[in-house]
């Protein structure tokens, strides 16, 4: 595959995707999808969009889990919710996302990715060291499926993150770095933690951010922007993931499904940056 291909975060009936359609329409040749409802992960759903996805030219590169009951509504109700984490649903959610994996198969994609959760500061914990144990027996799921999983970046700092993955030991954990989301938690210059971390980095997302006020960051969110216009440096992150040898796909992320329009006008936007920063850089 040609280096830095442009991506962008798509949905089949579920997400914050755009459609598939608007991939085609921009002409971006690779997507990372967000996994169906669990009524529509069959076969048939699979093959049919495979179907679309050649028919346009389109390479599937990971898809990802989301669950019933999360909510990103504020820092806290994340912790609450998000993931793997939460006790309360962690074994109903890693049996999900083994169905996932098994939809990815049906797609020929060979990776799916998530957010964990707050991943639990005390490594000594119960719910730490129980956290462990499904992650494993989740990652060897997907290992036998020919896959790997991908954690996207935010929750955690860098070095936390480093932890889990080191504690988790199986060699098909790997990482979405996702270099907003570093702004939007308040854990850590997203360029910084890039650099801990690049040796693990499989995937990215190509998404910009505003930080909180300094006295809020890590207690109430950063604010998301059109890519270009926040506080990554998108020219100085695709330097560090060039000397970082990631060949990958840029895939652009734009959280904004309630205004679809300039979902669509942002993401042509963005294309048109990292096409142009792409041509000076590599």
């Amino acid at each position: 595959m040609e280096p830095w291909q442009i991506g962008v975060f798509t949905s089949v009936d579920a997400g914050l995707g755009v459609h598939l359609d608007v991939a085609q329409e921009l002409g971006i040749p690779t997507v990372q999808v967000h996994a169906p409802h669990q009524a529509t992960r069959t076969k048939a759903a699979a093959d049919d969009f495979l179907k679309r996805t050649r028919a346009a030219g389109i390479t599937v590169t990971c898809v990802f889990g989301g669950f019933d009951g999360e909510s990103y509504a504020d820092i806290p109700t994340t912790a609450r919710t998000v993931g793997l984490v939460p006790e309360a649903t962690r074994a109903a959610r890693i049996r999900e996302m083994k169905e996932i994996s098994d939809f990815s198969k049906l797609l020929g994609c060979s990776a799916v990715g998530l957010h964990v959760g707050f991943v639990p500061a005390d490594r000594t914990g119960a719910s730490y060291k129980s956290l462990i144990d499904a992650a494993r027996g989740l990652l060897d799921h997907v290992a036998a499926n020919g896959q790997n999983l991908h954690l996207e970046t935010g929750q955690e700092t860098a070095d936390h993150l480093l932890e889990f993955i080191h504690d988790v030991n199986r060699s098909n954990l790997f990482i979405n770095f996702d270099p907003a989301n570093m702004i939007l938690y308040g854990t850590g210059d997203p360029i910084e933690a890039l650099k801990k971390v690049g040796h693990l980095v499989r995937s990215v997302h190509c998404k910009d951010g505003k930080w909180a006020a300094p006295e809020l960051r890590g207690k109430e969110w950063g604010t998301e922007v059109a890519l270009g216009e926040g506080d990554v440096g998108m020219e100085t992150y695709l330097r560090t993931l060039k000397d970082l040898g990631y060949r990958g796909p840029l895939t652009i992320e734009r959280e904004i499904a309630h205004d679809r329009e300039r979902q669509k006008r942002d993401i042509g936007t963005a294309m048109e940056l990292l096409q142009r920063l792409k041509a000076q850089i590599l």
